[in-house]
Order: C-alpha cells, then sequence, then structure tokens
C-alpha cells in the first residue's frame, strides 16, 4: 500500500511538472450564484443607468464593461455597453446595489459598434448622479485610469 502511494504522488508531481510549462495560468473568473442578500443581511436593488456621451472619450464608439465592486454587482445582461459617436448606446447599465453608487469603474476600449472583441485598454472611473433608481453616467467627467500595462 504504501509504494501503490508513493507511486501515485511521484505521477502526480510528474503531471503537475509537465503541465508547468512556465507559461502563467490562466484564471477563470465568472459570476457566483451567491445569494448577496442573504450573505450580508443587506437589501439589493437595480439600479439602471444611462450615459451622456463625450465625443473627444468616445471617438468613433465607447464599449464599456461594469467592473463589479460591493456594493453592486452586475446584472448578467447589463454590464456591457456600447456607446456611438451619436450618444447613443446599445444598452442600459443594469446593476443591483445595496444603494446607489456616487462612483462606478468600466473596463474600457474604443471600437465600432459590430468591431470584434479585443483587450481593453484600461480603467475609466466615472461619478454618478442617481434619480431614484436611475443613475446618469456624463462621460465627460470620468477619469482614464493607466493602460492595463501599468498595473503591476
Amino acid at each position: 500500500m504504501k509504494n501503490l502511494l508513493t507511486f501515485l504522488f511521484g505521477l502526480l508531481f510528474v503531471f503537475s511538472a509537465i503541465a508547468d510549462d512556465g507559461a502563467p495560468s490562466r484564471i477563470s473568473i465568472f459570476s457566483t450564484s451567491t445569494d448577496w442578500q442573504a450573505v450580508t443581511g443587506l437589501t439589493l436593488n437595480e439600479y439602471n443607468g444611462k450615459f451622456i456621451s463625450d465625443k473627444k472619450l468616445v471617438g468613433r464608439g465607447l464599449v464599456l464593461y461594469y467592473l463589479d465592486g460591493f456594493p453592486c454587482y452586475g446584472l448578467g445582461f447589463g454590464v456591457r455597453v456600447w456607446v456611438g459617436p451619436d450618444g447613443r448606446a446599445d444598452n442600459d447599465l443594469a446593476i443591483a446595489c445595496v444603494a446607489a453608487p456616487t462612483t462606478i469603474s468600466f473596463a474600457y476600449r474604443n471600437a465600432t459598434r459590430d468591431a470584434d472583441q479585443a483587450t481593453t485598454t484600461g480603467i475609466l472611473t466615472c461619478p454618478v448622479s442617481a434619480r431614484g433608481r436611475d443613475l446618469t453616467i456624463d462621460l465627460s467627467d470620468c477619469t482614464v485610469g493607466p493602460d492595463w500595462d501599468k498595473y503591476k
């Protein structure tokens, strides 16, 4: 039995060494199914956000991906929004929050509406004004953070 266990641990070591080719592993992040209201005891409400465009920032188009952060979590159907040069968006932001946020962050990239999905550029942090459960994000008030390669 001892020899069998030694053999199995040896195989495990060999396979892990083979699998580790020196390249960084890719971690997959996906939403949990945690009932945050039950976990925190706090009530979550749905908020919907609309955007006021900024021609300088938007350019030919701006793709925004909402970055989750307590006390808000993105709702799957409303975490990606494309804002066009005419100021119209293809979607509303949809998030669930304990209270209306005062700022929110997005991963962003400039792209036309039908452009292939590509890597985002960096973080865009925006102040939010709220009227009830309706949020307004004025893109001209957002702060552009450093590009991703600056985050080390």
